[in-house]
């Protein structure tokens, strides 16, 4: 790298799957106990850093809907400098991808992927233990993205264990609606009671998205795709929605299925990653 090339990164930031995701208690301040399993999938958003010496963090591209001061980018950069005393600054241009409200994990993904690559603009040099404590103060899905490997998670969604997945394709359907989080986990219907599985045990065929039938009941066609796309595997709903997913055994069996569903359901085939793409990045 020159000198030029080391002031300026590109870099991916991935979606996530939730294989499964199951609430299985609620805390007193209000926190829903999960159960779940990410999936990084190589359907990403691109993120370009270049540094800046007076301190300023900027996003300098519009993002529709959401205004600079709440870009989950802009708040992870300020509370890196904030939590490190960098004095160095950030221009930020985010080109987005993956649905925003969809379950896709895409804020999360975008904040993870600033706090890696800041880390390696600024030369922080922060362990990945310590980058995810950063995080999670941003958000509960943040720090799977930090870590860095498809994993168990527990407790909000926090407590992490390395789960290694066989290769697999999967088609992703993007329903026409936005689904917010909040709505769903306060809904009256919402199960907020599933025993504990432990990871042993861990079966996905018998597992399922507990927050699926109160998105179903809500947003028909979140409904609509689950049926269409269950004709070809079992399909599931992602995260809170409105994304919905199912798996296939490669990229020629998914992208079938996806020229065989209703024209006026849009969506694509995507590969599972078994890890993330800036993984090596950060020390452990």
């Amino acid at each position: 790298m020159n000198r030029v090339e080391e002031m300026t990164l590109s870099c991916p930031a991935p979606a996530k799957l939730n294989l499964f995701l199951h609430v299985t208690g609620r805390r007193e301040d209000g926190y829903h106990l999960l159960q779940t399993l990410f999936r990084f999938i190589d359907l990403n958003d691109t993120l370009h850093f270049s540094l800046r010496k007076d301190g300023e963090v900027r996003r300098v591209n519009d993002i529709e809907g959401v205004p600079e001061e709440q870009d989950l980018c802009v708040r992870a950069a300020r509370l890196l400098q904030k939590e490190t005393g960098c004095a160095l600054g950030v221009n930020i241009t985010v080109e987005k991808r993956i649905p925003m409200g969809g379950g896709l994990g895409g804020g999360s993904s975008d904040a993870a992927t600033t706090l890696i690559a800041l880390n390696r603009l600024w030369s922080l040099n922060l362990s990945r233990k310590r980058l995810m404590s950063v995080g999670l103060q941003l958000g509960a899905d943040v720090p799977v993205f930090v870590f860095g490997e498809n994993a168990f998670a527990e407790g909000v969604g926090e407590e992490l264990q390395a789960y290694p997945l066989p290769e697999a394709w999967y088609v992703v359907l993007f329903p026409p609606v936005h689904v917010p989080t909040a709505k769903i986990f306060t809904h009256p219907e919402l199960t907020r009671d599933s025993v504990s599985i432990i990871i042993r045990a861990l079966s996905l065929q018998q597992c399922r998205n507990d927050l699926q039938s109160v998105v179903c009941s809500l947003y028909p066609e979140v409904a609509d795709c689950i049926d269409e796309l269950g004709k070809h595997g079992k399909a599931m709903m992602t995260g809170s929605g409105a994304c919905v997913f199912a798996e296939f055994e490669s990229r020629n069996r998914a992208e079938a299925v996806l020229q065989q569903l209703p024209r006026d359901m849009h969506g694509v085939a995507v590969q599972g990653l078994s890890r993330h793409p800036l993984h090596d990045w950060v020390s452990n």
